[in-house]
């Protein structure tokens, strides 16, 4: 349900699946009532998405900062000398070393963690109001994880980009997030800011989710046998 929730947003949910009921906006926009041409236009320039297997979602035939370019050329009519341009500086911006040979570099000379920066870039491009980050840090070990999660702090803090962040991780959730959506098959079961939500869960399943949240902690007590029982840290 997160995923399809993100890509309702987008208007982008796969050919069988449709909004049965609700409203979606963005500010004033209502996302629903938008023709396909008037969202090809919302799409990129104020709303983006970073998706969960960069590799997957890269053209493994065209250069990065081909890449990383093309929205500017797409939506603001720039032409390539100035995409070129605008590119270097989005991946700098994302602490990409050595952009310059970067941007003349396909794919699969990127690692994990440098293919998602290079989609952070794309989604940053044309500067859009929301961005949404679909378990981006999924595929990523612990360290480029981290890199990648402080990289997105500091776009939120610098460039005020509202981030919907789509995660299963309750780690990355209390790092990161100021308000939170906990859903269960599709629907949302709770909602509230951070804080009060992991000190005070008021749903079963919120708590149940919490309590197989892996500590460093040594268990208060062990669950009944049986049951699902609940891990409590010292």
């Amino acid at each position: 349900g997160k995923t399809l929730t993100a890509l309702a947003a987008l208007r982008m949910l796969p050919r069988r699946a449709k909004v049965a009921s609700g409203r979606i906006r963005l500010g004033a926009t209502p996302i629903l009532d938008q023709s396909a041409r008037a969202m090809r236009a919302i799409r990129g320039r104020r709303m983006a998405l970073i998706p969960q297997d960069a590799m997957q979602s890269l053209n493994p035939t065209l250069r990065i900062g081909r890449q990383v370019g093309e929205p500017l050329e797409i939506h603001r009519r720039a032409t390539w000398r100035e995409a070129a341009a605008a590119a270097l500086r989005l991946l700098a911006s994302v602490h990409v070393r050595e952009p310059e040979r970067r941007l003349r570099e396909y794919p699969h000379q990127f690692s994990g963690g440098m293919q998602q920066r290079a989609m952070i870039a794309m989604g940053l491009a044309l500067e859009p109001e929301l961005l949404i980050a679909d378990e981006p840090t999924t595929a990523l070990d612990v360290t480029v994880q981290a890199q990648v999660l402080r990289l997105l702090r500091e776009i939120r803090d610098t460039h005020g980009t509202a981030i919907l962040f789509i995660t299963h991780d309750l780690g990355i959730v209390a790092e990161l997030c100021d308000w939170v959506y906990v859903m269960r098959q599709g629907r949302v079961v709770e909602q509230g800011p951070v804080a009060r939500l992991f000190a005070q869960p008021r749903e079963d399943y919120t708590r149940m989710l919490l309590a197989a949240t892996p500590s460093v902690q040594a268990p208060r007590r062990r669950p009944a046998a049986g049951g699902a029982g609940a891990w409590a840290g010292r």
